[in-house]
């Protein structure tokens, strides 16, 4: 999708989407067929365009007999077709996967047939009709926040933020719900008990915790030094900023566990909830204004590094390596944080700046958790992405 060192650009909903995405190449056909043999139905009741729009999975489930249908063919082993593959698991449609090295249509790349719309190509060209059978949500967001010359590993880390953002805030309404219920159960049969769903809950923080410290990680060991060459003493604050908050951090943890085994509904309880909810509300805060004034005086800085493209693609590529977790049995979670415009892309900079063996794992993965079939057996991605081609 493009050079490494480019990102979409936002503009106004209005205009030419053309003027802002790749125009299609020659390689990049689509083909109308003739025939009305394979009519599908749109929905016309079109959901999941909200500001928090979390993963495909948690979107509302209407009958699939009411859903277009969409074929995809493709080799399983493709990155480009598990990244449509993943796309297609944010629309409204029924997706029908077949496997295919090659699809019999005669293309290199994914084929996606819808009714009588057969269309191939990049990645770009996909979505982009993708975007205009199903516009809501979109997978091509309108991107203003970095330009041309913005270091890949910037906008990686700032959807990072995002991510973590939108986990904080879920966190700390999730608690104030369940310190107003004084630890009860509310009678949803997905949560089961009280108990199971304070249990539920510190499961949810572990996660957030351990994406927390591999990104913090990922700050110190590569994009911090990068700076700290150019002018010593550069990050030193933000260094201190992240030991701040680490005691914080494993503090809530700790009170999670003993709210566990508290009785539901107690006056320790209720008071254990509160308390929680409050050093939540601290650590949101704490996170919030960091991630602001990394984003505003420090990750700026980078431009003026004046990386190669192949520099940035192997920061890049090192980032990944310090956060195994976060893009191996974490991802799932990690995605559900970003809109699907932000997951697409953040997905694209993997494409761009790791190699194709690589990308396609991660990729995989990603479908398999989504779909309950990842084999147990298999080496987790923390191992593969370790491995070097």
């Amino acid at each position: 999708m493009g050079n490494c060192s480019k990102t979409l650009k936002k503009t106004n909903p209005d205009h030419n989407p053309d003027k802002f995405y790749p125009k299609i190449d020659n390689s990049d056909k689509a083909y109308q067929k003739t025939d009305n043999s394979d009519k599908v139905y749109r929905k016309t009741d079109q959901s999941g365009a909200t500001n928090l729009l979390p993963l495909p999975s948690a979107l509302p489930s209407p009958s699939t007999a009411s859903l277009p249908v969409v074929r995809l063919y493709g080799s399983p082993t493709s990155p480009a077709t598990s990244y449509i593959r993943f796309a297609l698991l944010y629309k409204p449609v029924t997706l029908l996967f077949i496997p295919s090295e090659k699809p019999d249509f005669g293309f290199e790349t994914p084929v996606i047939q819808l009714g009588s719309d057969v269309i191939s190509g990049s990645s770009v060209t996909i979505l982009r009709y993708l975007d205009a059978k199903f516009p809501k949500p979109l997978l091509l967001g309108n991107w203003n926040t970095y330009n041309e010359t913005t270091p890949v590993v910037v906008t990686a880390t700032a959807l990072q933020h995002k991510s973590l953002v939108w986990h904080l805030d879920r966190m700390v309404r999730w608690g104030e719900d369940l310190a107003a219920r004084g630890g009860r159960s509310k009678g949803d049969p997905v949560m089961g008990s009280a108990r199971m769903e304070v249990k539920k809950y510190a499961k949810s923080y572990s996660q957030l915790l351990e994406v927390m410290l591999e990104h913090a990680q990922m700050e110190e060991k590569i994009v911090f030094p990068i700076l700290e060459r150019e002018d010593r003493g550069l990050s030193k604050s933000v260094n201190e900023e992240h030991a701040r908050d680490l005691p914080l951090m494993n503090g809530i943890k700790e009170d999670i566990k003993t709210i566990i085994v508290l009785d539901s509904g107690s006056s320790s309880c209720q008071d254990a909830l509160f308390s929680l909810t409050t050093r939540l509300k601290s650590l949101q805060e704490n996170c919030k204004k960091h991630f602001e004034e990394e984003e505003r005086g420090v990750l700026p800085l980078m431009e003026a590094t004046e990386l190669t493209q192949g520099q940035q693609e192997r920061v890049l590529e090192q980032s990944l390596d310090v956060m195994p977790g976060t893009h191996s049995n974490l991802l799932r979670f990690f995605m559900e944080g970003l809109l699907p415009h932000e997951a697409m892309l953040y997905l694209d900079l993997i494409t761009r700046c790791t190699d194709k063996d690589r990308a396609g794992s991660i990729y995989r993965f990603l479908v398999e958790e989504h779909s309950g079939k990842r084999n147990e057996s298999r080496p987790t991605m923390g191992l593969l992405l370790k491995a070097k081609s």
